[in-house]
């Protein structure tokens, strides 16, 4: 199966959605290998596609946080997706947030520049989806940009993205997802008791100023290939707190969307809500659900359980201290972190570890952070781990165990925790109760 199949089976999928039926699809937006392989494993248990997105920040033209370039990230996904035994060809790569938010320092020349640059690799390395984010205000902006001057940059840089899809004589050409009502990346830093859900009039808006710069641009023949937009229906979290869909809030939004025909909407921040939640988005046409901060944040749970256990069957003195050496690395590093986090202790310690935005995940591939992750497999992986501890630390996983269905095998631990969020993602796509 090609590419251009498997983005046809999503879009397909999407359809479905727009015809009514309660389906859609989720994107993993994260670069942890454990937490890639645990939604890989559960799209092959799906028989169904999968979309995995990188963000602007994670990987650009010049490494971003996780040192690979958009070229590096296919071989990347390569890799994981041949461990977890899925084809590759079962993946759609995506890039989220593409435009300026790197370079918001730089004036609005310089820093398009770089978005038309950063556009351009992405899809000459063969990501399909392109979320096209203009929102941000740049150096010389005098004021937050207007829709006018949002939806001209954004048609900029679908024309790049074209330019770079010819040049490589692609079969399967580039989809896009464009908003400009954008929750913050990675959760919110303030509290959410109360969402502004985006109004009709105002998706309505986006879509009609961003159909006319296209236009004006020569990309109408380009504009049936938007298929997402993104808006606000009324989730998010921050360190502490989920604010939970509430369907009677978004449903003059929801119903908007007959005005859209060939659109879907994209939700973003839907980390951390319950089930029925995404059951009732997907009704509701949000048929694009991002998921991130919450895969890592499961991760993060099994590998802070296993240091634990560790401790307990080896003592302090010859454990990896996983969890001293995250809180050295945040604390030696605190550029992730510092502007989101309160710096009063002892809060911020435990925000550091256990926060809902999960600001951790940008320590994983820190050298001596990887390094205290492979000792702990290492140090677990020549012990059985006892079944009581299991029970104490990680008992999702003890009753698999105890079932037969799961090896106590440190490495497999993580992933099965991962795949708790995973499933229910994709469980609720799936339309099963």
């Amino acid at each position: 199966m090609a590419a251009e199949d498997t983005l046809n089976e999503v879009l397909d999928i999407l359809t479905e959605n727009q015809r009514g039926r309660p389906v859609g699809i989720y994107s993993v937006c994260t670069a942890h290998p454990l937490a890639l392989e645990a939604a890989m494993i559960q799209a092959k248990r799906d028989q169904r596609p999968l979309v995995v997105e990188a963000t602007a920040n994670q990987v650009n033209q010049f490494g971003g946080y996780t040192g690979m370039r958009p070229d590096d990230f296919l071989p990347f996904i390569a890799r994981i997706a041949d461990h977890a035994g899925l084809s590759l060809d079962r993946i759609v790569l995506g890039g989220d947030h593409l435009g300026p938010v790197c370079w918001t320092r730089d004036k609005s020349d310089a820093a398009m520049a770089k978005a038309r640059d950063l556009v351009m690799r992405y899809v000459d390395a063969g990501f399909l989806k392109i979320h096209l984010d203009t929102s941000m205000a740049c150096a010389d902006d005098t004021e937050h940009p207007g829709d006018a001057i949002v939806a001209e940059r954004a048609a900029e840089l679908c024309e790049a993205a074209e330019r770079a899809a010819d040049a490589r004589r692609m079969s399967a050409r580039p989809v896009y997802v464009i908003g400009t009502e954008v929750p913050a990346p990675g959760g919110a830093r303030d509290p959410v008791e109360k969402i502004a859900v985006t109004t009709p009039d105002r998706a309505k808006r986006t879509i009609d100023v961003h159909r006319t710069a296209f236009a004006d641009r020569g990309l109408s023949g380009v504009w049936p290939r938007v298929i997402g937009l993104v808006v606000q229906p009324g989730v998010e979290f921050n360190h502490s707190s989920v604010h939970a869909y509430d369907p009677g809030s978004a449903g003059k939004l929801s119903q908007a969307l007959n005005d859209l025909p060939g659109l879907v909407y994209e939700a973003h921040s839907t980390d951390y809500q319950r089930p029925e939640s995404y059951r009732a988005m997907l009704r509701d046409h949000f048929a694009i659900l991002k998921v991130g901060p919450q895969l890592t944040f499961a991760v993060r749970e099994a590998l802070f359980a296993l240091s634990a256990i560790e401790a307990e069957l080896l003592g302090e003195s010859a454990s990896s201290g996983l969890r001293a050496v995250c809180e050295q690395a945040m604390r030696h590093s605190p550029a992730q972190w510092m502007s989101h986090y309160p710096q009063q202790e002892p809060q911020a310690r435990w925000y550091r570890r256990y926060s809902y935005s999960d600001r951790i995940r940008y320590y994983w591939n820190c050298p001596e952070v990887s390094e205290a992750v492979k000792q702990l497999f290492s140090n677990l992986s020549g012990t059985r781990i006892p079944l009581p501890l299991l029970s104490q630390y990680l008992p999702f996983q003890y009753q698999a165990v105890r079932r037969g269905e799961l090896a106590p095998a440190p490495r497999d631990l993580v992933i099965y925790q991962a795949l708790q969020v995973a499933s229910r993602y994709s469980n609720a796509c799936r339309g099963i109760a």
